[in-house]
């Protein structure tokens, strides 16, 4: 065995196993976020981001008036957009 010595900013690759038996290296994307990162960590950004768009929704907006579903609708949006793009 080798033992590979990698840089603190080098992304983490995983390893998947080909339909011929064969190993494929599948590496991490980047995309517009300034971070490397995985379906699950484009996941958990969306959700925090949801919870915070609610929590400022319901303190600024929904005292005027507009409902929390519209709220809902903008964060759907952008977590389709940062997990499919970012």
């Amino acid at each position: 065995m080798t033992e590979r010595t990698e840089d603190i900013k080098t992304p983490v690759a995983t390893l998947e196993e080909d339909t011929s038996g064969g190993i494929v290296v599948k590496e991490s994307r980047k995309g517009f976020l300034p971070i490397v990162t995985n379906w699950f960590d484009r996941l958990f950004i969306s959700v925090v981001i949801w919870v915070a768009l609610s929590l400022l929704w319901m303190r600024f907006f929904e005292p005027l008036g507009l409902s929390l579903w519209i709220s809902n609708a903008i964060a759907v949006a952008l977590g389709l957009l940062i997990i499919s793009r970012g």
